[in-house]
C-alpha cells in the first residue's frame, strides 16, 4: 500500500461515520493521477497554499483600512484563524480535518481588496453581481493556474462556495467552516477594534460576558464546545448558544461594522474601485493579457471584474495613483 491508501484506510477506521473520506470524493473536473502520498484534500490543501490568491490575502483589508500597527487582521490572518477554529472542531468530532482545512484556507480567496466595502461597490457596478464566496470559487476553478484553476475536488470547491450565507455545503466539513469563519471575525474583530479605540470590553453586553465569558479566548472556547457538544449528524450550536452567537453579530454590526471611526475611509476606497472599475471597462487593453483573454472569452464585465477583485489594497491604490496623480515631468 502506498502512504496516501494507508491514510485512506485510517480515515475508514477511524473517523465518524458521518465524516467524508477522501476515497470517496465526487472527484474534480479533470481527473488527476493519485498522488502516493497526499490524499484527495490534502492535496487540494497545499494547492490552495501555494497559489497566488492565497498569497495576496495578506495584503487585503478584513476591517481596518490600511491600519497602522502589525497586529491587526488581515485576510491572510483571519483565514488562519479561521482554519485552526474549524479544524478543531472538526477533530474532535472524528470529521475529516484535511477536508475543513482546505475549506478554511480557499474560503475568501476571492475577497476584493478593501474588504467588505470593495464587495459592495463590485456588487453595484458589476453587471453580474459579486459574492466573494461565489468569486472565490470562480478563483480556484478559473483564475489561478494561468487560467487552468486548481482543479479541486468538487467537495472542497462546494464548501468554499457556500461558507458565507445561504444554502447550507452538503458535507458536515463545510457547515463547520461557515460557523468557524463567523466565531474567528467576531472575536478577532472585538479585539482589533478595542485596539483601535472604537470598542471598550465594558461595552460588550454584560449577559454575554457572563455566558460566553469575558476574553476572546473565553468566547472561542465556549463556541467550540457548544457546537462539539451539539453536533452529531450536523452541526449546530444549541439554541441558547446560537441566540447568543446571533446577539453577538449585531452588537458588533452596531458598534464596529457600521461605526464611522471604523468605516471612516470606505468612502475613498469605494471610490477609487469605481474610478477603475469606470476606466478599464473603457480601456480594456490596459488590463493584463491574461484579462483581455477573459473580455474576449466571456465579456468585459466579466475580465474587469476579475482583475479588480484579485487585487491587493496597497495594488489598488498604486494603479489608481499611477492613473489619477501627476508625475514630475523627466526632464
Amino acid at each position: 500500500m502506498t502512504i496516501r491508501e494507508q491514510t485512506e484506510e485510517l480515515e475508514r477506521k477511524t473517523l465518524s461515520s458521518f465524516a467524508t473520506l477522501a476515497s470517496e470524493t465526487k472527484g474534480r473536473v479533470r481527473p488527476d493521477e493519485p498522488c502516493p502520498i497526499r490524499t484527495n484534500f490534502q492535496r487540494d490543501r497545499d494547492r490552495i497554499i501555494h497559489c497566488k490568491s492565497f498569497r495576496r490575502l495578506k495584503h487585503k483589508t478584513q476591517v481596518f483600512l490600511s491600519p497602522e500597527g502589525d497586529h491587526y487582521r488581515t485576510r491572510l490572518t483571519h483565514t488562519l484563524e479561521v482554519s485552526q477554529i474549524a479544524r478543531t472542531i472538526a477533530r474532535a468530532l472524528r470529521l475529516n480535518e484535511d477536508l475543513t482545512e482546505a475549506i478554511s484556507l480557499g474560503h475568501d480567496l476571492g475577497h476584493t481588496p478593501f474588504g467588505h466595502a470593495g464587495e459592495q461597490v463590485l456588487d453595484e457596478i458589476c453587471p453580474h453581481g459579486y459574492r466573494h464566496s461565489a468569486q472565490s470559487v470562480r478563483v480556484v476553478e478559473r483564475l489561478e493556474n494561468d487560467g487552468r484553476g486548481l482543479n479541486l475536488t468538487w467537495e472542497v470547491k462546494n464548501g468554499i462556495a457556500c461558507h458565507s450565507s445561504g444554502k447550507e455545503a452538503e458535507t458536515l466539513e463545510g457547515r463547520i467552516v461557515r460557523y468557524a469563519d463567523k466565531i474567528a471575525y467576531m472575536n478577532h474583530d472585538i479585539e482589533d477594534a478595542v485596539r483601535a479605540g472604537v470598542l471598550r470590553e465594558d461595552d460588550i453586553p454584560w449577559d454575554l460576558k457572563y455566558l460566553l465569558g469575558r476574553t476572546k479566548s473565553d468566547r472561542i472556547t465556549t463556541f467550540i464546545t457548544a457546537i462539539i457538544e451539539n453536533s452529531s449528524d450536523n452541526i449546530r450550536l444549541g439554541q441558547e448558544m446560537q441566540d447568543a452567537y446571533n446577539k453577538l453579530n449585531r452588537f458588533l454590526f452596531d458598534a464596529v461594522y457600521t461605526n464611522p471611526s471604523a468605516k471612516g475611509e470606505e468612502g475613498k476606497a469605494q471610490t477609487l474601485l469605481r474610478y477603475l472599475y469606470r476606466y478599464f471597462a473603457s480601456s480594456p487593453e490596459k488590463m493584463p493579457e491574461e484579462y483581455q483573454k477573459i473580455a474576449q472569452q466571456e465579456d468585459l464585465d466579466r475580465a474587469v471584474c476579475d482583475y479588480i477583485s484579485g487585487m491587493t489594497d496597497r495594488y489598488a491604490v498604486a494603479v489608481y495613483e499611477e492613473l489619477m496623480i501627476p508625475r514630475a515631468w523627466g526632464i
